[in-house]
């Protein structure tokens, strides 16, 4: 039997970016006839992979400003809930053995507080657990991590609070006539929602929602790993900043090894050199004992499946390879090279992105449609700003000097996009 209701909103998707949207529509703005429909549970696809980082670094203002927004809501939202969500203050350490770093801190922006450390017994003192010959440190202060699912169960609990609903079920077909007509699959049978506002935040499946609609959006798909373990040595200290090594590598393989893996076409390639980019944090809070290793190198595209478990880009190799990326610059980890942990979570989500990774948040073409997607590697930092642009976007109501080159409508300034995707750095981390 098919049910039918009629809201003013509907929104697809209950990730992070979908959640932020609905509690600045409802809790913000007052709507009072919100729907947030998934088939999922929420934040239990890509957003329950998030790093859970947060920064302020980026190579381009807009960025830059869209983030510093981003970090502004989060600190009152944990000012105003007792830290609920656990938000910390450690900043980011930018490591680099070479000398010249010009061009690493010229593409930092002025509203960006950095210190920039040269002299290697001042790095020693502040950071001991880098290795010795990292010649440069590039301090973030504006950065640290939280609990992104912490902070998404309160935004989803105060969005029900206030009136906001949820239905549990899959759309498959939106068409248009006196409103636009959801057609959602749903375990108590098929049902009809009505909406006369649609908001696409259906994260990796965003492309997918906006072709029912006829529309194409520049969206791909990159599938990222990470893994997590619990760190028995102590060899991450417990108040790390989240630290990331900006130099190609290679990982420390002896002679029978290099020559054994290169002997094999599938996994010869990582005894080539490596891009830059690992990164390690501690995770879990002060008393906590668990480390977060990861390493973006993936760069093929990927059609997102229905279940991440059976993801055909994860990689076997990950575990060994981020260990030995990581203490090529945290040198207290490589202990676990030759005794790996026992046992670890490996885990990854897509990184949802636009070629110059920016993202998308504004109208999506046809008449009261709205995306807020493509949120890459920095969904959950950027959540609370990527909703409140998209609620703002929907009411009308008062937009950001930046609002329209985050959105679609970016695609029609030819120069904009030019410089975009020929600058050398795009923020990818």
């Amino acid at each position: 039997m098919n049910t039918e209701q009629r809201v003013d909103v509907a929104i697809i998707g209950a990730g992070i970016a979908g959640i932020a949207t609905a509690y600045y529509l409802v809790v913000d703005q007052k709507k009072t006839s919100v729907l947030l429909i998934d088939y999922r549970q929420p934040m239990s696809y890509t957003s329950v992979q998030s790093g859970d980082n947060y920064r302020n670094w980026w190579p381009h203002p807009t960025m830059t400003a869209f983030t510093n927004d981003s970090i502004d809501l989060m600190r009152r939202l944990a000012t105003d809930t007792d830290n609920v969500f656990n938000m910390t203050h450690r900043g980011y350490v930018l490591a680099t053995r070479q000398s010249d770093i010009e061009g690493m801190t010229g593409s930092l922006q002025a509203e960006t507080d950095v210190d920039v450390i040269s002299d290697r017994q001042q790095i020693r003192a502040a950071f001991p657990m880098l290795v010795d010959d990292i010649k440069n440190v590039i301090y973030i202060k504006n950065g640290g991590d939280f609990s992104g699912q912490r902070l998404g169960a309160f935004m989803l609990e105060q969005y029900r609070e206030a009136g906001g609903k949820r239905l549990h079920g899959e759309v498959i077909r939106i068409e248009k006539d006196d409103a636009y007509s959801l057609q959602v699959e749903s375990a108590n049978g098929d049902q009809t929602v009505k909406a006369d506002v649609l908001v696409n935040a259906a994260g990796p499946f965003a492309a997918r929602v906006a072709g029912m609609l006829g529309v194409e959006m520049p969206i791909k798909n990159v599938y990222q790993q990470k893994i997590s373990f619990d760190d028995k040595l102590g060899a991450i200290p417990r108040d790390m900043p989240f630290s990331i090594d900006l130099d190609e590598k290679s990982l420390g393989w002896t002679d029978d090894e290099r020559e054994l893996l290169a002997s094999d076409p599938d996994v010869a390639w990582i005894t080539d050199t490596m891009q830059a980019g690992t990164h390690c944090r501690p995770d879990g809070g002060e008393r906590g004992t668990r480390v977060k290793l990861g390493w973006a190198y993936n760069q093929q595209t990927s059609e997102p499946q229905r279940e991440l478990a059976n993801e055909a880009a994860i990689d076997p190799q990950f575990p060994e390879i981020v260990i030995r990326g990581a203490a090529a610059f945290l040198p207290s980890l490589s202990p676990y090279i030759d005794a790996p942990p026992a046992r670890f979570v490996h885990y990854g989500g897509y990184y949802t992105m636009t070629a110059e990774n920016w993202p998308l948040i504004g109208p999506m073409g046809p008449d009261d449609t709205y995306l807020v997607g493509a949120l890459s590697g920095f969904g959950s930092m950027s959540a609370c700003a990527a909703g409140k642009l998209c609620a703002a976007w929907v009411c009308g109501d008062a937009l950001p000097d930046y609002a329209t080159d985050l959105s679609p409508a970016r695609y029609e300034n030819a120069a904009l996009i030019a410089t975009l995707q020929n600058a050398s750095n795009k923020g990818l981390l």
